[in-house]
């Protein structure tokens, strides 16, 4: 996950920088449970309104979390499918707030009614995010169900009424880009305090559907737009927290953004960058599926790395025999095609594998959807394609 306002604050605050710290243990997305009320157009566990065989039990999920709590994991996020479709996430949930973890929920929020949000209120999540891919219809499209804009949109003013802390989800194709200002307008207005754009990854059913991923034209715009969208909201000292996740050249676009706005502090967020480092998959960021399966991150869900009913957690996850994760932790990683001459490495640290996987069978290769040319990551003094403030949805490219 980039934390792009956290990175504008170094452009008013600047912090110390320092080599990268990564934390104690991975956080962990733990797909509780694969059934969805919901059929998604790029969900990348292919969930589906039906119950899945084998999944972990309570006392089984309860004795992972004991592992991972030993192993020193910082947080869970709890999701699916739909985890509110299983009859204990509560009682998950709860275990999980005893024992300290940062605990968060992911959900489509169209199950969330009122006594469901007494409920999550009850418990304390330290976040519940919430996903919309448009407004009205738009999104119902790529949900797969009529209706589920205003049932979700319930949720959320449902949730954010009882002092929970809400963030709304998106994710970005070539179908719903036009929809990002008044998603972002709609955060504002319902009181959202976090709102994070997800790029598109070729995984499950985003994999059959990566012909609508946006082209680079249209991301370029679109993230021109949302740092703009964040440095208005820090400037105005708005409550709302801008994120993206998934493609890990969002660092290296942000550092041109500031190269235009604020050039004498540019160099100074490029060390911070670079102290983020980019792509943790592997590293930073745990996958666990509903069945037990440890996957590098959520988008790996064909790729098993052992399962916790036979190995701890903690085993599997400090385990190099497998090339991936070999490949994954190793630092820097050794990745070839364009990223082996780029001039910010460092700070993306080779962008999203699976990507590359899907379209190379080379899981060590570029990211296709890495939409900086060639000129801006081999001489970054070069020539280079921006693009001009957003100015109601029409774009013109210019050269600098």
């Amino acid at each position: 996950m980039f934390r792009l306002t956290q990175m504008l604050r170094e452009l008013k605050t600047p912090t110390p920088t320092g080599l990268r710290r990564d934390p104690p243990g991975p956080v962990v997305i733990w797909n509780l449970i694969r059934r969805c009320n919901l059929k998604c157009k790029h969900c990348y566990s292919v969930s589906a309104d039906v119950d899945f065989p084998g999944e972990l039990t309570t006392r089984e999920i309860f004795s992972v979390m004991d592992d991972l709590k030993t192993f020193r994991v910082p947080a869970l996020i709890l999701s699916g499918g739909e985890p509110l479709l299983r009859p204990d996430i509560l009682e998950i949930s709860r275990r999980a707030k005893a024992m300290g973890f940062y605990t968060a929920l992911s959900s489509n929020g169209a199950l969330i009614d009122a006594d469901k949000a007494d409920r999550i209120a009850e418990i304390g999540y330290d976040y519940v995010g919430i996903s919309l891919d448009g407004i009205g219809a738009t999104n119902d499209k790529f949900r797969g169900l009529a209706g589920a804009y205003g049932a979700a949109l319930s949720g959320v003013r449902a949730c954010v009424a009882r002092g929970v802390k809400v963030g709304l989800r998106f994710t970005m194709t070539l179908d719903n880009w036009r929809e990002l200002p008044r998603l972002i307008e709609l955060a504002k207005a319902e009181g959202v305090k976090k709102f994070y754009l997800s790029h598109l990854v070729y995984a499950g059913r985003g994999n059959k559907n990566r012909g609508d991923d946006a082209n680079w034209r249209v991301t370029r715009d679109m993230m021109d737009f949302l740092i703009d969208a964040a440095w208005t909201a820090l400037e105005s000292d708005e409550e709302l927290d801008f994120v993206t996740g998934n493609n890990d050249a969002d660092g290296v676009w942000l550092y041109f953004w500031t190269l235009r706005h604020f050039p004498e502090q540019a160099e100074h967020l490029r060390a911070k960058l670079a102290q983020w480092g980019g792509n943790s998959s592997g590293v930073n960021v745990a996958n666990i599926d509903n069945l037990g399966d440890v996957h590098p991150d959520t988008m790996w869900q064909d790729y098993p790395l052992g399962n916790v009913r036979a190995r701890p957690f903690s085993q599997i996850w400090t385990d190099v025999s497998d090339p991936i994760m070999a490949g994954l932790k190793r630092r820097p990683r050794k990745i070839s095609g364009r990223c082996a001459s780029c001039g910010f490495f460092d700070i993306c640290g080779g962008n999203t594998r699976v990507r590359a996987l899907r379209l190379s069978g080379d899981a060590f290769t570029e990211d296709p959807a890495c939409y900086l040319t060639d000129a801006e990551i081999g001489a970054p003094e070069a020539e280079r394609l921006v693009l001009r403030p957003f100015r109601g949805m029409k774009h013109e490219a210019v050269r600098r």
